[in-house]
């Protein structure tokens, strides 16, 4: 994982520039592929990475493609945000990418609904694969919209806990906490306070406070976002409402919004070798399994623990859940190879061996079904936690939305608002916000 627009703030933030297109974009959703995949044809494929190992990673799994499909020439661009694709896709034309690759899940449900992507069932129908035996539920949630299977996935990003194992042992902690309820003793024990501020903050539960986010915190209440009517549920379901109770109340127990925001003003970059758990300024962590990597490259001087988040004390039976996400790939429906380029897309996100070295090498989490089973995973001990993380039954992701994820948007603002004290009724702002996420869809169909 390198420094990029996919995570988070950043991934939402993507929804502004999506919707530019949701009108103009008229591709089809489905195949009217009629180019000969046996035919010599040169393909573009974009995507974002930009890190010298990420993209040699892609690079090589590209080179392992063209060796077996030796008519299919494939030029590779990479550091492509979703803004630049969404420029080619509304422009078409031969500047235009056959095969996309985005950081964006927020972007399926756009992609999906106006057209810009191909609806892939045809392909999987016609190459007798069927996705549900390849790749474990929540991708698929995330990789399709009402039915149209627009794009795969191609590996997977889970969400766990990391914690300063030194600390612990300084504290007298034995083991991470299961329940949230063993977390709020944690977080205060490992907490150090210096005058207004903190020697070392056991936790940071801000939303702001990188990766801490309502869309990785809820998960581990089973949250519905949206009802059988496709109506925002986060009102009705109790799930969220919980959860940002308990944020708050962390906050609280943690020193307060305002000390806590000024403590986070002292962070260095998320993506930098000053992130504040590489420094030791936070003993716990909630993030993806990149920041095993990224910690151990900033040459972290404790030893690094890695675990599920809690779950609520009356759902201890699902401990071991978490937050599923990563990255797509799909066809422009603007292509005229995408015979051809299916053949990648296939190969990319359903080839075992393929996804298996592309996981090896950029260290995100496999996201076929086979690939998180293989042997040939070279990945360090404590990878293995987001491993079975993107294992368990009860793990769970956001849902694409013709919106593009706006709705992120809307219920964040509520937590923003709930945490800082300047929202008292909890409640109310929560059916304000349905009420604001059911208008802005419906503007959209």
């Amino acid at each position: 994982m390198s420094i990029r627009t996919r995570k988070s703030a950043a991934a939402l933030a993507a929804t502004a520039a999506i919707s530019l297109f949701a009108s103009a974009c008229t591709g089809s959703t489905e195949s009217e592929a009629t180019d000969d995949p046996k035919a010599e044809t040169t393909l573009t494929l974009w995507h974002g990475w930009s890190a010298p190992s990420e993209v040699k990673a892609m690079k090589d799994n590209v080179d392992r493609f063209m060796a077996a499909h030796k008519n299919i020439k494939v030029k590779i661009v990479g550091n492509m945000t979703d803004d630049k694709i969404n420029q080619a896709l509304r422009a078409g034309g031969s500047n235009a990418p056959d095969v996309v690759s985005s950081f964006s899940t927020t972007s399926v449900g756009k992609f999906c609904a106006t057209g810009a992507f191909t609806d892939l069932n045809p392909f999987l129908k016609k190459s007798d694969i069927d996705p549900t035996k390849v790749f474990h539920k929540p991708l698929l949630d995330y990789t399709q919209f009402n039915g149209n299977q627009c794009s795969l996935p191609l590996l997977s990003d889970a969400y766990g806990l990391y914690y300063n194992k030194d600390a612990y042992e300084k504290a007298g902690i034995a083991a991470p906490p299961k329940t949230w309820s063993e977390f709020d003793e944690v977080a205060k024990k490992l907490t150090k306070t210096k005058g207004d501020s903190y020697e070392q903050l056991g936790f940071m539960p801000n939303y702001h406070g990188y990766e801490t986010t309502i869309s990785h915190y809820v998960p581990q209440w089973s949250p519905t976002y949206f009802d059988a009517e496709g109506k925002s549920n986060i009102a009705k379901d109790p799930a969220f409402r919980k959860m940002m109770t308990y944020q708050k109340e962390l906050v609280d127990k943690l020193g307060g919004f305002a000390k806590l925001k000024k403590y986070r003003n002292t962070f260095g970059d998320e993506w930098g070798a000053k992130h504040p758990f590489h420094t030791g300024q936070v003993a716990m962590q909630l993030d993806g399994e990149w920041r095993l990597g990224m910690a151990k490259d900033a040459g972290v001087k404790f030893e690094i623990g890695t675990a599920p988040l809690p779950v609520p004390d009356d759902q201890l039976a699902d401990y071991g859940k978490g937050y599923l996400s990563g990255t797509i790939m799909g066809i422009a429906s603007t292509s005229k190879k995408q015979n051809a380029a299916w053949e990648l897309v296939k190969y990319m996100t359903t080839d075992t061996d393929a996804v298996v070295a592309f996981s090896n090498g950029i260290r995100n989490v496999p996201s076929t079904i086979e690939a998180l089973k293989s042997p040939d995973l070279k990945h360090a001990p404590e990878f293995k936690t987001f491993i079975d993380i993107a294992q368990h039954p009860k793990s769970n992701t956001s849902p694409a939305n013709v919106d593009g994820g706006a709705y992120h948007l809307t219920l964040q603002d509520v937590g923003l608002r709930y945490e800082s004290g300047k929202l008292k009724d909890l409640r109310a702002g929560l059916e304000k916000a349905a009420r604001q996420i059911d208008t802005d869809i419906a503007k959209l169909k």
